[in-house]
């Protein structure tokens, strides 16, 4: 019973802090206006860059790796006091991963902002500096290396993402020398996490597909036609 009421709250906690999506209080303190309104109308760090400048970005990335990496601290806490059967001596590693796959769904669907957020990349790769340090750094260079190549955030994204769930198993079982089955529960709860910020990138794809995407660029504007 402790346990379920410990994922239960992991899951509340997750979501609600989630929903606070740093770039459109942001961007409508500095600017405002709703970041959802301009650009591409995404409330993500991209956008915000692109539309807002370099501050309100750089406010907006520290905002959405924070909440993530609280929301998987929280959620621990909460299992060790809750004296759930899990504590930070023992494995409260998937614990982390409940709060973290609903903080994304908070960011994506945000309760305070009419379930109108962003795609749910910094805060699903927040969520591994908590949960696996190793990972993070592994998904981070996957996405630097992407960029570099091809200038597309969002194909760096859908990359970095659908090798999350392999990085998670690899690292866990091969780095970490965690059992078999314990680093393939990892991989399983990193898959739902993954295919979040894939499908919300759809529009994303599609633009890839017909070669209308925008590359990044830290000149001025961040776009490069």
């Amino acid at each position: 019973m402790k346990l379920i009421l410990a994922w239960l709250l992991a899951a509340v906690i997750g979501y609600l802090l989630g929903s606070i999506n740093s770039s459109i209080p942001v961007v409508k303190f500095f600017l405002g206006k709703d970041i959802r309104t301009l650009g591409s109308k995404n409330a993500g760090l991209t956008n915000t860059y692109r539309c807002a400048g370099k501050q309100c970005a750089a406010i907006t990335l520290a905002g959405d790796l924070l909440k993530g990496v609280i929301a998987v601290i929280l959620a621990r806490l909460i299992c060790g006091g809750l004296d759930a059967g899990l504590s930070p001596d023992n494995d409260t590693h998937y614990i982390g991963y409940i709060a973290g796959l609903f903080a994304i769904l908070g960011h994506v669907f945000p309760i305070y902002y009419n379930f109108k957020g962003g795609k749910g990349v910094l805060v699903g790769v927040s969520i591994f500096l908590v949960v696996s340090p190793k990972v993070f750094f592994a998904l981070l260079a996957i996405f630097a290396v992407i960029l570099a190549l091809s200038k597309y955030v969002s194909l760096s994204s859908i990359i970095s993402s659908a090798m999350c769930p392999l990085a998670t198993f690899l690292m866990s079982w091969i780095v970490d020398g965690c059992t078999f089955g314990r680093s393939f529960l990892y991989m399983v709860l990193s898959l739902p996490m993954a295919a979040m910020v894939i499908i919300m990138h759809r529009s994303n794809v599609q633009r890839l597909l017909k070669g209308t995407e925008n590359r990044f660029s830290f000149k001025t504007s961040g776009i490069e036609k």
